[in-house]
């Protein structure tokens, strides 16, 4: 006996290939569509037994779609299709409630028993894919000391403001100018940014600011009103 199914994808062209070969083998697709996103409403719409949710990454709302589904129509299984670059995506699309994870490479009769177990309320993943996705979250990969987003986080975003002007190559005179704030208040900031930065120079500080990609993650912080002082 067939699944009522819809299928979403992040393509269109691949939501219909899936939609097109799965009623082929004697299922019902009530719809296909783009993006993955719209999951939600095509199940809400449609009532399916089982969604087929194809994702290009561990998109936070392909995942929020997930979760939509499963607190909406609890009795629809929503098997994801995506990648298993990182396996933490497997673990993050069962946390937000799906029933089961096929990878994009499977063939078609491995989505189809994925669909046959999903809708009989059993977890739909292949063995290994489990084993992988345990591992990672027992063993979590260590991660990289963000130097500039420790640093950016000891500056108010006024001494980023300043920080962006030093490297820039303003001096006191201009800086003061630029942020409409006297002279020594513009000397008192550089002397903070300085401090904080662990640094002698100016020279110093636009350095360190330029190797740990502070200067990136300072711009969208630069103030663009007055200060008094």
């Amino acid at each position: 006996m067939g699944v009522r199914l819809v299928v979403a994808d992040d393509h269109r062209l691949l939501a219909e290939a899936l939609a097109s070969a799965l009623t082929l083998r004697g299922h019902r697709v009530l719809a296909a569509g783009a993006p993955s996103t719209g999951a939600a409403d095509l199940v809400a719409d449609r009532s399916p037994e089982v969604c087929l949710l194809g994702t290009s990454a561990q998109d936070p709302a392909a995942l929020e779609t997930v979760a939509r589904i499963a607190r909406e129509r609890p009795q629809v299984a929503v098997v994801v299709l995506g990648p298993v670059t990182d396996s933490r995506a497997v673990a993050a699309a069962f946390a937000a409630g799906a029933s089961g994870y096929v990878r994009h490479d499977e063939r078609i009769e491995g989505v189809e028993r994925a669909m046959a177990r999903a809708r009989a309320g059993e977890a739909a993943v292949a063995p290994q894919l489990l084993r992988s996705a345990f591992a990672s979250l027992l063993a979590p990969a260590p991660e990289r000391d963000d130097e500039g987003a420790r640093l950016l986080r000891l500056l108010t975003p006024r001494e980023a403001e300043v920080l962006l002007r030093v490297a820039d190559g303003e001096d006191t005179r201009s800086i003061a100018a630029g942020m409409r704030i006297a002279p020594s208040t513009a000397r008192t900031h550089v002397q903070r940014v300085l401090m904080k930065l662990g640094v002698g120079s100016r020279l110093e500080a636009a350095a360190v600011a330029a190797r740990t990609g502070l200067l990136d993650r300072a711009a969208p912080d630069r103030a663009g009103g007055p200060e008094q002082g």
